[in-house]
């Protein structure tokens, strides 16, 4: 297959249109392969499917990153920029108007009632997660022995950041190789120019970071918070809710656990990654620069990490401890999952309604129910009967 390259407007133009649509989360591969495969020929297929297996090995939202790297293998770190922004603005956008609503209308007794309906949901889809990270992580006893203790250590409070990193170490240490395939050849080869435009970007992360410190130290504290939760967010964007349930609700305590779970709801309502959450949280917390600044924080270290892993990624997946440490990580989101269904189903004060509800939330779901429609339908009957 001949492929060709987009300008730059093309590049961010398709990618913006398609972040218009973009619900489903993970599901919004199959259509930015559509996009950058099949309609234009951006990619061929051999790329593509490598960069799915790199999209699952590193932190990150799946759709956000594929994005990302359809951009970087067509115009270079660049477009990777371009699709990136260009994918992740409308979501931005509608969550940014959304948080200002929800800001000035929560006590209003119609949205009251909606968002208690909306917990409940909340409740169903996490618990739903953890089903399905579950169901395709969870090969072994040795890989539920980590979950199990995972969860254990999150519901006393252990540090998730601690938790993960012995997760790594317990996989390397415990977990039998699965059999992992040496390729053939290498095609990462250091490009000087992809490594100086990586250098520059990570230049202007530090500098801004850095003008943050002496401005202003909420939002340098949300702006590091962001960063290091992004870091550790290996299973896509789910995986970042519950690191920042941990930071922002019981280390910082700049809200409490049910505007929390209110601003998941909201992020299951916009298009793009559910991690789109943190602009809800930077909003509010310090308005229109708290949202820009979170927002730009949760999606630059994974997008760093993808454009410096790329090249070298064949002989990445090709180590044994890579693979082990990454099978350790991802029960160990298994863990923590199970532990915030858990919190959050606390948080809810369960009737016969609720219970029924949640049941049907759940089912619906698990039958592969679009999430945008189980949460417009719990929406309407949130505001009827709750």
């Amino acid at each position: 297959m001949t492929k060709t390259s987009p300008s730059a407007s093309r590049l961010f133009l398709s990618f913006l249109r398609l972040g218009l649509s973009a619900f489903g989360g993970p599901a919004m591969v199959s259509y930015i392969r559509e996009l950058s495969v099949k309609r234009n020929k951006w990619l061929d297929d051999e790329t593509f499917k490598d960069g799915v297996a790199i999209t699952q090995s590193i932190p990150g939202a799946t759709a956000m990153q594929m994005a990302a790297y359809a951009g970087l293998k067509s115009r270079g770190v660049g477009g990777a920029l371009l699709s990136y922004i260009g994918f992740g603005l409308p979501a931005f956008v509608l969550m940014l108007i959304l948080s200002a609503l929800y800001e000035k209308s929560r006590n209003i007794a119609q949205i009251i009632s909606l968002f208690n309906g909306l917990q409940v949901i909340v409740v169903a889809m996490v618990a739903n997660a953890a089903y399905t990270f579950g169901k395709g992580t969870l090969k072994n006893y040795r890989d539920i022995f980590i979950t199990m203790l995972s969860a254990i250590l999150f519901w006393r409070g252990i540090s998730p950041f601690i938790v993960i990193i012995g997760s790594a170490l317990t996989g390397i240490a415990f977990l039998k190789d699965t059999g992992f395939m040496v390729p053939s050849h290498t095609r990462g080869v250091r490009d000087k120019q992809k490594l100086k435009q990586i250098t520059l970007l990570a230049l202007i992360l530090l500098i801004g970071l850095l003008v943050l410190y002496f401005a202003d130290t909420v939002l340098f504290k949300l702006a590091t918070m962001m960063l290091r939760i992004d870091v550790f967010a290996f299973g896509g964007g789910f995986a970042s809710l519950p690191l920042m349930l941990h930071e922002v609700v019981n280390l910082k305590g700049w809200m409490d656990q049910r505007t929390f779970m209110d601003g998941i709801a909201l992020g299951q309502v916009t298009p793009g990654p559910i991690v789109i959450t943190a602009t809800f949280v930077g909003y509010l917390i310090y308005g229109f620069a708290g949202a820009i600044v979170a927002t730009i924080a949760i999606f630059t270290p994974s997008f760093l990490i993808l454009v410096m892993a790329a090249p070298f990624f064949d002989k990445l997946k090709a180590s044994e401890y890579f693979s082990k440490a990454t099978r350790g990580i991802l029960a160990s989101f298994v863990g923590l999952l199970l532990s915030v269904t858990l919190k959050f189903g606390l948080n809810i004060s369960w009737d016969l309604i609720r219970v029924l509800f949640g049941l049907a939330a759940m089912t619906a779901l698990m039958k592969k129910v679009d999430v945008l429609y189980v949460v417009l339908a719990g929406a309407v009957v949130s505001i009827l009967i709750m």
